[in-house]
């Protein structure tokens, strides 16, 4: 996880604490806004997930402490200030406390489909379901996984060599869903793959 280090920060400027905005790493909303000492930074780098300090309670508060909608951390950034941070998390549920998505009142959805049928499939993934066909292929396991890569790659380019427009798209969606399986499966994100990408392209 990328992060300052923690004698980077001016805590001393606003007299211990620190803004910290929390930004979703894959929709890219603002989440929510938060402050936290030099306790709860440490804290959140060890836990790997967004723990603040209450100004109101006076004590340090671990988002999801009481619901278990954690803010799991990616990355951390510093302004050019050096005194307020932005953190790049994926949410376990609603942020605000009022059960909406966003502590601004918005919707959190991706602009990007296949961000939201990531998620879906980390979701059959990390919650068995006997009626899901995604469970079901985790269930068996790696190997069966890659394969069924394998055979839709295969049907792909079979199907490619013809002027069906429907049933070459057919294979296209099904071996893009396969691989997105195959991510999840390898402990992976899209946003990685797209990642690396970007540093190809520069």
């Amino acid at each position: 996880m990328n992060a300052p280090a923690v004698e980077t920060i001016n805590f001393a400027k606003g007299d211990g604490l620190v803004p910290a905005i929390v930004q979703d790493v894959t929709t890219k909303n603002v989440l929510m806004l938060g402050y936290m000492n030099e306790e709860a930074y440490n804290k959140s780098l060890q836990e790997q997930r967004v723990t603040f300090f209450s100004r109101s309670k006076n004590r340090l508060w671990t988002k999801g402490e009481t619901s278990s909608n954690f803010l799991e951390i990616q990355s951390i950034e510093l302004d050019c200030d050096a005194d307020t941070l932005l953190i790049h998390a994926h949410p376990k549920g609603p942020v605000c406390h009022t059960g909406a998505a966003t502590c601004f009142q918005e919707k959190n959805e991706p602009s990007f489909f296949l961000h939201h049928l990531e998620r879906v499939i980390q979701d059959r993934k990390e919650n068995h379901s006997e009626k899901s066909y995604t469970s079901s292929l985790f269930q068996k396991g790696i190997n069966k996984v890659a394969q069924k890569v394998g055979e839709e790659a295969v049907e792909l380019v079979i199907e490619a060599k013809d002027d069906n427009k429907d049933l070459f798209m057919g294979e296209a969606a099904d071996l893009m869903y396969h691989y997105l399986v195959l991510l999840a499966a390898k402990g992976y994100t899209l946003e990685e793959v797209i990642q690396v990408l970007k540093e190809r392209h520069q």
